[in-house]
């Protein structure tokens, strides 16, 4: 989930997967597999993101999946509460390339 928020956050600023690269230091190749999920970004890599968007990471984290068991209530709440976020962030961005190659 954070993979698909990271990507969104990107496409949200209209940059290029390269154009943020370079903001971040990081290969696009790199990028790349982290938007498809093949890697985690670092703590470190986060609040590079939190610099270029402006926004603290604890925003950024808030779509990260991983829970720990024994899995509390709070936690599967903000894991349930977060992916239906991205889900209506991805419609709207699906919606808005739609509206754009129409």
């Amino acid at each position: 989930m954070l993979n698909r928020a990271l990507k969104l956050l990107r496409t949200y600023h209209q940059l290029s997967q390269t154009e943020l690269a370079i903001k971040l230091e990081v290969s696009n190749s790199y990028l790349c597999e982290i938007e498809k999920g093949v890697k985690s970004p670092s703590l470190d890599l986060l609040a590079k993101y939190g610099v270029v968007f402006k926004m603290p990471v604890s925003n950024i984290m808030l779509f990260s999946e991983e829970i720990q068991a024994p899995y509390s209530s709070s936690e599967r709440l903000r894991v349930a509460a977060a992916s239906k976020v991205l889900r209506l962030l991805e419609w709207i961005d699906e919606r808005e390339l739609i509206s754009t190659n129409a």
